[in-house]
């Protein structure tokens, strides 16, 4: 069941929550709606299942505009953060809910029912679980249920709010990949809000970065992290290190201190020069593509890498974060040498273009 969110616009009051928001979601696909608190991500998400109105702009399930319907007539299952279980009921009491409420004319008979929950008491490996309580479950088990129930009732689309934000980190783990093995056997579409970079781009086949009531991106995972389309992207996807200074001809200087870009850019002027860990050139000798001098004071071994915080031997002031190769780990007090080639520059939110990148636009054009 595919989705079409055409211009939807969304207020509280005089606060201006969503802003004009348009997303094909393909049916499918599973997206994840990624942002920082604020960002307007769990109201689109209520908007798509009925239980918010936007102020303008449409909502369409496959074609057909759903805008109007009430949320039980839009056939989606929704999952909480907190699991909204029923105390008093025992975990298969909670799966067979929504069938045993349907109207008569579509409710199955109670062997049916009964079927249908032991069936997704094994999917979500819960069976031996059938007669307890929410209150004799773990965190993890209780949002086992809650999907198996959001999924009884067989929903064109399943929306999860932080579906796992409220459990620890190895849990949290376990039950992304479940989902993904999950959505990839049933192949339901499927939208889930959350503010974790590693859960989006693990389990997303696309993740939409929102803030401030905006889409900053809508991408593949690997895109979002490599190729960000904003500088808002750029900084809240992932640890990126941050230079500030003036860009004079192909070189970027701070201070009294200047280096070679390797380009030179269109614009002239103050610059914030930003460096995923890993894209910062790092030797143990000093060369042309490592020519700036740092010293080792924290070292990570990660197995075939090492995270690295350095700083900077005379030539800027804030430590920066790289990333090293190979299982040779530096000490804390080696030096180090480094080369920024590969930095992405920016005045203010606009990105600052290669000669490469701007003659490759307006050949585009």
């Amino acid at each position: 069941m595919s989705i079409e969110i055409a211009r939807i616009k969304k207020s509280f009051g005089r606060t201006q929550v969503l802003n004009d928001i348009s997303l094909d979601i393909p049916s499918g696909q599973m997206v994840a709606l990624l942002g920082p608190s604020g960002s307007g991500k769990t109201t689109l998400l209520r908007i798509i299942a009925g239980l918010e109105h936007q102020s303008s702009g449409h909502i369409r399930f496959h074609g057909t505009d759903v805008s109007r319907l009430h949320a039980r007539e839009r056939k989606v299952g929704f999952v909480f953060q907190h699991y909204a279980l029923f105390r008093h009921m025992t975990v298969f009491d909670n799966i067979a809910f929504g069938l045993t409420v349907l109207p008569r004319r579509d409710r199955p008979t109670a062997a049916a029912i009964k079927t249908k929950v032991t069936q997704l008491l094994e999917m979500v490996q819960l069976a031996h679980l059938a007669d307890r309580f929410p209150a004799q479950l773990s965190g993890g088990q209780k949002q086992r249920v809650a999907l198996a129930r959001a999924l009884a009732v067989e929903p064109q689309i399943l929306l999860l709010d932080e579906p796992f934000g409220a459990l620890d980190a190895q849990v949290r783990k376990e039950l992304r990949r479940w989902l993904r093995q999950l959505h990839e056997e049933l192949k339901f579409t499927c939208v889930f809000v959350t503010h974790d970079q590693e859960e989006a781009t693990e389990v997303a086949d696309r993740v939409v970065v929102m803030s401030q009531g905006n889409i900053e991106q809508a991408d593949a995972p690997d895109r979002v992290w490599r190729e960000p389309a904003t500088r808002f992207v750029l900084e809240f996807m992932g640890e990126v290190n941050r230079l500030t200074g003036t860009v004079r001809g192909g070189q970027f200087h701070v201070g009294a201190h200047r280096w070679p870009l390797g380009y030179t850019p269109a614009y002239q002027g103050p610059v914030d020069l930003f460096l995923r860990p890993w894209e910062v050139d790092i030797s143990r000798r000093t060369s042309l593509d490592s020519p700036l001098p740092v010293q080792v004071i924290e070292a990570s071994p990660k197995g075939h890498y090492t995270q690295l915080v350095v700083q900077p031997l005379g030539w800027y002031h804030d430590p920066l974060t790289v990333v090293m190769a190979g299982e040779d780990v530096p000490v804390r007090g080696e030096r180090l040498f480094v080369g920024l080639q590969k930095a992405r520059l920016y005045n203010g939110d606009q990105r600052i273009e290669t000669r490469e990148e701007e003659l490759a636009l307006a050949q585009s054009a």
